[in-house]
């Protein structure tokens, strides 16, 4: 595809002198510029296909970065960055040292936050706002959308900047998606406005807007009564913003630049906080994005241009493992019910909401909301499994420990993608769920070593009394033909030297390793401690009379997994007679974007670089 117009664009002043025509035909190039590089590097595709138009238009009236725009989430920002000079560096989306799949200070003076996590913009609106107010110049502009409306944070934030009048404009990216279908729109809570008066003058220009979208005969049947759904029910969103302060204009065609232009500038004038609904096709101009059923090829690994399949082989993935096991043990309990926020493909749960529909609660971008209502199931009798990526569950980590843990109620947590995850980058990598868990007394903490871990751990998570919380990463699943019982640690080696505890899915470097530092004739014992709370009394027998201490953890060291057995190592002791003791893991930093297998290297927690610091250890302590 050539980029005749894209080329010549570096900056945003160089798109507010085109024509008419010259913005379609750069509309059309970005989109084929963004199809090409996802479909090389992987990425975020049918939000960034959908948001064109919208982010020329905001480009052409804002003035950034003296105006602030803010983009919620940041997985929307790629034609952003298009338009601010880093056409070039989309050779390295998402690769090691290369363009961030979100906005990044350390990349532009244009991107003020590096958000990834949902509905987070308009809090750091209100505070540029506020603290702008009285001092500096220029606008404070949030685009928010795919989903981040159903979290709490943004709620209260618009409280706010209606209760304060601040000049903000909100711009509401509506595709009628989240990261899957949207599962709780706001008009749908206040149903009764539909019968408003205005309610047939909104379908009117509703079936007019849709006339003038470019490629509607492309839409499905679904796709044209969503738009139509979100017009007519425009009258509810607009009496809840309006009552909260913020004065509400739209619905506008989101894909029409001139409209958004005039709507943006509107907005711009006004002295206190602005909605501008704007109506946006996800997968806009791509059609196997369009047709999507589930996420619009909403995030997508390297794919086929032509077909928008992937093209790289799908081996068999934790999560598979999880979901079919999962669906198994619902077959033969009808107390199970899962949660999740708005991922219920990503984290495994549609082929159990496919054979017992109602059996699976998608609560929308909200965490916090998830985990209390699994309280409150708890409470009711049932058994709920909150099925969430890592990195998440630390927005709900409060009420995990207060609502569920300080209640004792059996709430099972269920981690996807735990530890390094590769690249989306520091914000996604799921290091802290180990040392989060640890700090609520009375959860019982699993790490399954393999598939067949995996499998007998959820089993037995149904039958523990209290709060229970398993992890496994992202990728691959491994097998290792056995599974220990209970909650009993196993040792898979035996050694003198030195006793290594591997946890979760570091046994298989660890055993790497042992063979590596028996080469040398080091010989290392492996446990594999299984549930790292309660701790198993004959794994921790076992690091007593060894001569030294190794665990290892796929998350951060400090406070995590490997310092709560080694303080139980020590209690059991007492400080001068525990063996010497190296705790290996993820460091106290911001980790950068890459394959998990090369950081995982980097850090020292795969094969050779347990082996290595291992023998460093062993030395220094003879020495």
């Amino acid at each position: 595809e050539t980029t005749v117009l894209l080329e010549r664009i570096d900056s945003p002043a160089d798109v507010r002198g085109l024509s008419d025509v010259e913005l379609r035909v750069l509309c059309e190039e970005i989109r084929a510029f963004i199809v090409e590089a996802v479909a090389r590097t992987g990425g975020h595709l049918g939000s960034n296909l959908g948001a064109v138009e919208l982010t020329i238009a905001l480009h052409r009236v804002f003035d950034s970065p003296r105006d602030v725009l803010l983009w919620d989430t940041g997985h929307q920002a790629y034609v952003h960055k298009l338009l601010t000079g880093r056409r070039e560096r989309f050779v390295t989306l998402r690769q090691a040292g290369g363009l961030s799949g979100y906005p990044s200070r350390a990349e532009s003076r244009h991107d003020w936050i590096e958000n990834s996590h949902a509905s987070t913009a308009l809090s750091y609106a209100y505070g540029l706002a506020r603290g702008r107010r009285e001092f500096e110049a220029g606008h404070i502009v949030a685009v928010v959308g795919d989903g981040a409306l159903t979290g709490g944070m943004a709620y209260e934030a618009l409280n706010n900047l209606g209760h304060a009048r601040l000049p903000v404009v909100v711009v509401l990216n509506d595709n009628g998606r989240s990261y899957a279908h949207t599962v709780s729109r706001l008009s749908y809570q206040l149903a009764a406005l539909r019968f408003h008066p205005r309610y047939r003058t909104w379908r009117t220009r509703a079936d007019r807007l849709l006339t003038r979208i470019p490629l509607a005969e492309r839409l499905t049947d679904a796709g044209l009564e969503g738009i139509k759904t979100a017009v007519s029910e425009a009258p509810a969103l607009q009496s809840f913003v309006e009552a909260l302060g913020v004065r509400y204009a739209g619905p506008v065609d989101g894909h029409d630049i001139a409209a958004l232009e005039r709507a943006l500038r509107s907005a711009a004038r006004q002295d206190g906080p602005v909605l501008i609904h704007a109506l946006t096709r996800k997968g806009c101009g791509y059609p196997p994005a369009e047709t999507d059923p589930e996420k619009c090829l909403h995030d997508t690994s390297a794919f086929d241009v032509a077909t928008g399949r992937s093209v790289e082989a799908r081996p068999r993935s934790w999560t598979q493992a999880f979901s079919e096991v999962l669906v198994e043990l619902a077959d033969r309990r009808p107390e199970l019910i899962a949660l999740t926020a708005a991922m219920p493909g990503s984290t495994g749960l549609l082929p159990l909401a496919e054979r017992h529909p109602g059996r699976v609660v998608d609560v929308g971008i909200a965490e916090q909301h998830a985990v209390t209502a699994a309280a409150g199931l708890a409470m009711a009798g049932r058994i709920p499994i909150v099925a969430v990526y890592s990195t998440f569950f630390a927005r709900a980590f409060d009420q995990a420990n207060l609502d569920v843990g300080l209640h004792g109620e059996h709430v099972v947590f269920v981690f996807d993608r735990a530890g390094i995850t590769g690249d989306d980058g520091p914000s996604h990598h799921g290091i802290l769920d180990l040392a989060l868990c640890l700090r609520i007394p009375s959860i019982t903490v699993l790490a399954p070593s393999c598939e067949e871990e995996l499998r007998r751990m959820l089993r037995d998570a149904l039958d523990l009394p209290g709060p229970v919380a398993l992890r496994f990463p992202k990728g691959t699943s491994v097998s290792l033909g056995a599974a220990g019982t209970g909650l009993s640690a196993r040792q898979v080696r035996e050694g003198t030297d030195a006793c290594l505890i591997a946890v979760g899915d570091r046994l298989a470097a660890a055993l790497e390793a042992a063979e590596l530092l028996a080469a040398d004739g080091v010989e290392v014992a492996v446990w594999d401690p299984r549930a790292i709370r309660p701790p198993d009394p004959a794994l921790l027998d076992a690091a007593a009379r060894a001569p030294f201490l190794v665990t290892v953890e796929n998350g951060v060291v400090s406070g995590g997994a490997g310092a709560y057995l080694a303080d139980r190592v020590v209690e059991r002791t007492g400080v001068h007679a525990a063996p010497p003791i190296l705790r290996l893991g993820v460091p106290d930093a911001y980790l950068p974007q890459g394959q998990s297998g090369r950081l995982l290297a980097e850090l020292g927690l795969d094969g050779p670089g347990i082996a290595a610091a291992t023998r460093k250890a062993l030395h220094a302590a003879a020495s």
